[in-house]
């Protein structure tokens, strides 16, 4: 019993000494991103093309997705308000949440606006009774309908995900086809300084059982409105 034990030991040790002389092709590193385009589905390569895109996914997503002027912004923001209802808001200390924040009436003394350009710390009480939340992002990923933040576009961590509400600000330079050409503009625009935090939005925040049953909301905002700036 002893000796066939030992067989099946030595077998199994025989058998992990072949496999690791296969040589096996590795992932992709960062700079091979392009072998992957080829394999997902295609985004137009024009701008009204991408938009598109990301509005189809926005639906699918149940992702609100606005686009507009800079003219008509404020307006957009005004009746975003009269819609939802919300009393409390919260930003980061940057010009297009700040007007966010004006627009909907909501730049009052409950108000939380986050300074995060010196680690400035805040109230987190402040911000988890604050019913939605204004941002930037760093990109819009066309093919997938995401948002992508980081720790400083989105100032900080916890704005994008404590209001139950995300109001995410972006211009037609931040659309991009994919997911490659969104890491490109973090390293154009951060170089070797990465942010502490680089993550994707893909719609609200999702949460499935063991009953696979899902509930919007349970880890992250319940919803998510993207605005896109034109002109």
């Amino acid at each position: 019993m002893n000796a066939q034990i030992s067989d099946d030991r030595d077998l199994v040790m025989h058998r992990i000494r072949e496999a690791l002389q296969i040589r096996r092709q590795g992932l992709p590193a960062h700079g091979d991103a392009e072998r992957y385009r080829e394999l997902l589905p295609l985004v137009g390569d024009d701008l009204d093309a991408r938009i598109e895109r990301f509005r189809e996914w926005s639906e699918r997503l149940q992702t609100e997705f606005i686009v507009c002027s800079r003219d008509e912004l404020d307006a957009k923001l005004a009746a975003l308000r009269e819609t939802h209802g919300w009393q409390r808001g919260a930003c980061h200390l940057a010009e297009l949440p700040r007007q966010a924040l004006a627009a909907t009436g909501l730049e009052n003394e409950k108000a939380l606006i986050i300074d995060d350009s010196a680690g400035a710390d805040y109230d987190k009480a402040t911000l988890e009774a604050s019913e939605v939340s204004f941002s930037n992002c760093d990109a819009l990923v066309a093919q997938t309908g995401s948002v992508l933040l980081t720790s400083r576009s989105a100032g900080g961590r916890a704005l994008s995900v404590l209001p139950p509400h995300h109001v995410v600000l972006a211009t037609t330079d931040q659309m991009v086809p994919d997911l490659p050409a969104a890491m490109a503009l973090v390293r154009e625009r951060y170089g070797d300084d990465l942010p502490s935090l680089i993550t994707l939005h893909t719609g609200p925040s999702r949460t499935g059982d063991i009953e696979r049953t899902i509930v919007l909301g349970a880890h992250g905002p319940k919803k998510l409105t993207v605005i896109l700036i034109r002109g």
